[in-house]
């Protein structure tokens, strides 16, 4: 494991040590003997569950692509992909170029056409995140009393967000655009690449290229619409419904919706790039509105804890395990993969010839 990602996960743990030794380890030591251990197992099996939903709804896009691998082999990549997102402080992305890569190499495909059915996975990941993000915020500001400095770094968040998902559906539709994006990179790497040459120009631009065709061909497929996006937000709704019955195994009868929006507000926190997996952060986050919601101190850490280790640690320990059959070494080929790739196909199409000559 790199030293950087051991020492995020450290402190991410130092982080939640702090959080149960002021709220009392022993209080939450007897609220995690008497839970039902019933509801906990149901809990478990929902999130293996969910990993077979996120699995099925990539292998729709990969069908669209004619980049069909099967459930049976995606799975793996895909729990490969959630584990490398937990354990790497980039906002729950690092683990795409990863899954991106190993389907590459598994199904002797393009690394671009790989990448761009994981970015449109993600984006339909995202998309009913975004609504479930802005209906919780407005909600929350009639259930809670934020502090304003919490609630604009949320409004921040969530348009962000917007804007990205916004600015990934117009390259897709805009060829031109991804020309001036094309000629943006050229610049980042002409002054931070140190291996720019004369071929690298070219090599970019039939990169920016050949992804937005793809992009374009994904989104553009009715198959994706009618049941790739409704997966998406049952995915979501399982998520939800997953913590739900952690706190109904300590006895907590709480609102589902209540839930539902510290999860998400939770998650939102989590896609900040400054801890693996929003380590700490989520856990934080969780314990403090749940208590502000009225569940006691040592039943939200307790719930919190179990959760997380359902959620997080179970997906990064099964996950950790799946990469080890492709070999660690994936890890680093994967984030290069793009630029080895695109030395195979040189050729830009003559419309994206036209538009760069301009």
């Amino acid at each position: 494991m790199d030293k950087k990602v051991a020492f995020f996960l450290i402190v991410g743990l130092a982080i939640m040590g702090v959080m149960l030794y002021y709220i009392g380890i022993d209080e939450v030591i007897d609220a995690l003997k008497v839970s039902n251990l019933w509801y906990v197992l149901l809990a478990i099996v929902m999130q293996t569950f969910t990993y077979i939903l996120y699995t099925w709804r990539w292998n729709i896009i990969n069908k669209t692509a004619n980049l069909d691998m099967g459930i049976r082999k995606s799975l793996p990549m895909v729990l490969v992909s959630l584990a490398v997102n937990n354990i790497t402080p980039s906002g729950r992305g690092g683990g795409e170029p990863v899954r991106a890569y190993i389907l590459a190499k598994e199904g002797n495909f393009k690394f671009e056409d790989t990448f761009a059915t994981v970015i449109a996975d993600r984006a339909l990941d995202t998309f009913p995140f975004i609504i479930l993000a802005i209906l919780t915020i407005i909600a929350i500001i009639f259930s809670f009393s934020l502090n304003p400095g919490l609630l604009a770094f949320l409004i921040i968040c969530v348009v962000g967000i917007c804007a990205l998902v916004c600015l990934l559906i117009y390259l897709c539709i805009n060829e031109s655009f991804g020309v001036r994006l094309s000629s943006w990179i050229i610049k980042l790497a002409r002054r931070f690449y140190k291996g720019y040459n004369e071929n690298t120009d070219e090599r970019i631009v039939d990169a920016v290229i050949t992804f937005q065709s793809r992009m374009n061909s994904l989104l553009r497929d009715k198959t994706i619409l009618y049941y790739a996006l409704p997966l998406s937000f049952i995915i979501w709704v399982i998520e939800i419904l997953r913590v739900y019955v952690v706190f109904l195994a300590f006895g907590a009868r709480v609102s589902p919706i209540l839930i539902g929006e510290v999860f998400i507000l939770a998650s939102l926190v989590g896609m900040v790039p400054l801890l693996p997996g929003g380590l700490g952060a989520i856990d934080g986050m969780m314990i403090l509105f749940y208590s502000r919601a009225g569940i006691t101190s040592s039943i939200s850490a307790a719930a919190t804890v179990v959760e997380r280790l359902i959620s997080f640690w179970m997906t990064t320990f099964i996950g950790l395990i799946c990469l080890s059959f492709y070999g660690t070494s994936i890890l680093d080929k994967s984030f290069s993969m793009a630029k080895s790739e695109s030395d195979k196909d040189n050729e830009l199409s003559d419309e994206g010839k036209r538009l760069w000559s301009k």
